[in-house]
């Protein structure tokens, strides 16, 4: 019983989304909702989680300021080659990685696909690299250096 409601915050957020979702407040909903959290956050209390060990919090700002640039940065380029009507020059593009931390791999998963343009599709555990594929790049060598330099530097101060 512990395990459900060991997340009781999520446990009362999944609760009111069912709500919210369903649009009704009716006895028969609320009960459906209360099975379907209680359900998710056993679920969820059952997955053997990896706990983040954040050496270095204040670069988290850091690198969401550079996150939210380059999101904004890469909409602005898709939108131009959109209606450019140019052929993008995609790539697929093997990264070899420094980073081994799960969550570190997860969050930087995340900015990949996250980032209009590129998205992450294959993580090799075995030898540590990722393939990404880039939709719009002359030079995928510098891309991926980029990525390194940018977004790989901080996850490993952050995670190490």
């Amino acid at each position: 019983m512990s395990r459900i409601f060991a997340y009781p915050l999520l446990w009362i957020a999944l609760v009111a989304m069912w709500l919210v979702l369903t649009g009704s407040l009716a006895p028969g909903q609320i009960l459906v909702g209360i099975v379907v959290a209680s359900l998710a956050c056993w679920a969820y209390a059952s997955v053997d989680m990896f706990h983040p060990r954040l050496r270095r919090p204040g670069l988290v700002l850091l690198l969401l300021g550079r996150v939210v640039a380059d999101v904004v940065r890469s909409n602005i380029a898709v939108f131009g080659l959109v209606f450019s009507r140019r052929a993008p020059h995609a790539h697929f593009v093997g990264i070899p990685l420094t980073l081994r931390d799960p969550n570190g791999l997860a969050v930087l998963a995340g900015i990949i696909t996250a980032t209009p343009g590129s998205a992450w599709i294959h993580y090799n555990s075995t030898t540590n690299v990722v393939l990404v594929h880039v939709l719009d790049t002359e030079d995928a060598v510098a891309w991926a250096a980029t990525l390194k330099r940018d977004y790989e530097t901080l996850l490993l101060e952050i995670f190490r």
